[in-house]
């Protein structure tokens, strides 16, 4: 037999051959003339039973497949190793660094004898410059394991580390994280590596922090920071504590009539701050509502947000909230914000979608053309505001709904008013925040407690508040 790269073990039964790469999913996914550059490039390695060969932390050099045999996944975590996956024959290794950047963020070793093939970064990269589709490959692959597993390495993204995954959408993978100096907590938002792979959604990504980072309104999310590292961008953003509405309403069935129109009133509060400065959202839905445990409303994605009176060129938003407008391609305005917060509404406080069909196209036609259901038919004592306000929001032709979010709340505060609901005065509705971080030594926390206690004294005369954190 052949001496091959890697351990002195040989099998005994079973040979490199190159033509089993053809196989193989990577190799089917691209062209002849990528799959004879690659075949050229790449090279058989033997490992035995038990062996390592890739380590989390290492420099990543290249990538391989698996011939024959199978190898297990693992990372090192908080001095616990925890079991990832267990690879086998077709299967890609060690794809993620060299396609990143990144240090390994696994450990890769034998299970059974091993044969593999390997391709060092040099000749992907080559590759790759040469036949795109070989990187798009793998970048799905990327993606799909980062999808899989809520576990992931501690990775430093500039002046942050990531810890570990606390949500997923279409676009993006949400980490929790904090400042590496600061010990601030902060949510970071990834951009897919295969939507990376695309001009398009890097620009409308990087549009949703510039266009959160211009917003300072309390009930919408805050954005910090954004990194462009490791063939992505990440979006730094404040850490909420709580639960989206959707899954909210997921749990609860519905919410009572007062919680309904608490939502919606500080959903309406920050979506007039934004329509002040000409900012659209074109994506109002539960899941892009989120409920602290404070009871304070957020909206959060802003990653379709566009100017007043811009024009799509492709639908984009969700089909069970989408605006007749933007299902056209038309100008959209903020009573295209409306009609997406009027169904939302009819969900809040029904329980039910306003029109049942999953299928898109027949979704896409309902909204066109068909009125939606009378909430009342379905909670015969819900008050007659919010019914008028969730029939007149959700009318087909723009200039038959509410023609601004003002006119939205001036029917909300009456129905507010009928029951009883106590409202924020104006001075509260127009706070924003402001974090302030103190650093002292022990020896002075008297004295700091003193100057703290005269500042929020001042403060309190212009009619701002100073809280601690916990």
């Amino acid at each position: 037999m052949q001496d091959f790269e890697g351990s002195e073990f040989s099998f005994k039964s079973v040979e490199p051959d190159q033509q089993f790469l053809m196989t193989t999913r990577f190799f089917d996914a691209i062209s002849e003339p990528a799959k004879q550059r690659l075949s050229m490039s790449m090279t058989p390695v033997i490992f035995g039973q038990g062996q390592r060969f890739i380590s989390q932390g290492d420099e990543g050099d290249s990538l391989y497949i698996i011939q024959e045999g199978a190898c297990n996944i693992t990372l090192e975590k908080d001095g616990i190793v925890h079991p990832i996956a267990t690879l086998g024959p077709g299967e890609v290794v060690g794809e993620m660094a060299i396609l990143t950047g990144e240090h390994r963020s696994a450990n890769a070793e034998a299970q059974t004898d091993l044969v593999v093939w390997r391709l060092c970064k040099d000749d992907f990269e080559t590759a790759c410059d040469e036949y795109p589709e070989v990187r798009h490959f793998l970048t799905q692959t990327v993606t799909n394991r980062f999808s899989r597993s809520s576990l992931t390495v501690d990775r430093t993204i500039g002046k942050y580390v990531i810890h570990e995954i606390i949500g997923r959408g279409g676009w993006s993978i949400v980490y929790k994280g904090k400042h590496s100096t600061l010990n601030m907590p902060v949510a970071i938002k990834m951009l897919k590596h295969n939507m990376a792979m695309a001009a398009e959604f890097i620009g409308e990504f990087q549009n949703e922090a510039r266009t959160i980072a211009g917003l300072n309104h309390p009930n919408i999310v805050k954005v910090y920071d954004i990194e462009q590292l490791y063939k992505t961008v990440f979006i730094i953003m404040e850490l909420l504590d709580g639960a989206s509405l959707e899954t909210t309403l997921r749990e609860s069935g519905r919410l009572p009539l007062e919680k309904s129109l608490e939502v919606l009133l500080q959903v309406c509060a920050g979506l007039s701050y934004a329509h002040e400065r000409g900012i659209i959202h074109r994506d109002i839905k539960p899941g892009n509502i989120f409920i602290q445990k404070n009871d304070v409303a957020k909206i959060v994605d802003f990653g379709l947000a566009c100017a007043t009176g811009t024009k799509g060129i492709r639908v984009v938003g969700t089909p069970k909230y989408l605006s007749p407008e933007q299902i056209r391609g038309l100008p959209v305005d903020e009573r295209s914000d409306i009609y997406s917060l009027g169904i939302t509404a009819f969900k809040m406080v029904t329980g039910q979608e306003v029109f049942q069909d999953n299928d898109i196209v027949s979704l896409l036609h309902m909204h066109l053309y068909e009125d939606i259901p009378d909430p009342r038919d379905l909670v015969p004592d819900l008050p007659e505001e919010m019914r008028t306000f969730i029939l007149r929001a959700t009318r087909r032709e723009p200039s038959s709904r509410y023609q601004s979010i003002g006119q939205v709340l001036s029917e909300l505060h009456l129905l507010a008013d009928k029951i009883g609901m106590a409202l924020p005065t104006k001075a509260e509705r127009c706070l924003n925040m402001m974090g302030l971080f103190l650093f002292y030594r022990d020896e002075h926390q008297a004295i700091l407690t003193r100057l703290v206690k005269d500042f929020s004294d001042e403060l309190e005369k212009i009619g701002a508040v100073l809280r601690e954190s916990d």
